[in-house]
């Protein structure tokens, strides 16, 4: 394949495709909707929401947000709001093109009760850190002089990648690069995460239709949460010396949310 990309690595399609077998596509043209979805109540976007936001500590069980959702049940505005707004972008997702300015739509439909309003939908204009639970630095995203930059790249990727004559193998593949690389970068003051799984569904919404919205590749990074952040860390600890040989383990996540 003969691509010009900026900042997305090609260098493992050939390995992940050998890794990949038909199993992932039999599996995605299986996908149908729940039979507990109606007009106003999408069953796998809630599955999506809740799962991600779950990844990023929020308390929401499935069931409870289900019964919010769908049954009208009364919870305090703390427990829902956050997972409403996700669901909400999910939504906004389902029914726009992908486009820059729409992700940058969407993160501020994300971060509605997250960031103050200046914030939401614009990039961080300071350093970014991600600091573990007992206080210490695990990684440090772009530079504040060199992420607008980086973003445009990946921005720049992500159109060509979309007007691209991909096969089934190589959407999964790009889709889950193009979260990798978001989550590296790191461009929001926070909503990152969220905001780069929403990305990765929505590019092969965009590639192979809207059985995609289907995919419980939330659910199942959360399930193996652990596995999932550990994948992301293998790359490395800074930015400027990121490995992304060390990808594959990652990328390979995706396909089991469809399995």
């Amino acid at each position: 394949m003969k691509l010009n990309l900026d900042i997305i690595p090609i260098t493992l399609l050939e390995q992940y495709c050998s890794q990949v077998d038909d199993s992932l596509q039999t599996g995605f043209n299986a996908l149908h909707d729940s039979e507990l979805s109606i007009e106003n109540f999408s069953f796998y976007t809630s599955v999506s929401a809740v799962f991600s936001s779950k990844i990023e500590g929020e308390k929401m069980e499935l069931d409870s947000y289900i019964k919010h959702k769908r049954l009208g049940a009364h919870f305090l505005p703390d427990y829902t709001r956050k997972v409403d707004d996700l669901y909400d972008a999910y939504l906004f997702a389902q029914k726009t093109k992908l486009s820059a300015d729409k992700i940058m739509n969407a993160h501020a439909i994300i971060t509605k009760h997250i960031l103050q309003k200046a914030q939401q939908g614009n990039f961080r204009s300071g350093n970014m850190v991600v600091v573990t639970s007992d206080g210490k630095i695990e990684y440090t995203a772009a530079s504040p002089g060199l992420l607008k930059t980086e973003m445009e790249k990946l921005f720049g990727d992500i159109e060509t990648l979309l007007a691209a004559e991909l096969n089934f193998k190589e959407v999964f593949y790009f889709a889950s690069m193009i979260h990798l690389v978001f989550v590296k970068i790191h461009p929001f003051e926070d909503g990152n995460g969220r905001t780069a799984r929403l990305l990765e569904k929505w590019f092969i919404a965009q590639k192979l239709g809207t059985k995609a919205w289907y995919i419980q590749s939330e659910k199942n990074y959360y399930e193996q949460h652990q596995t999932y952040y550990d994948n992301i860390r293998h790359l490395g600890f800074e930015y400027a010396t990121l490995d992304y040989s060390q990808a594959l383990p990652f990328l390979l996540m995706l396909g089991e949310g469809v399995r």
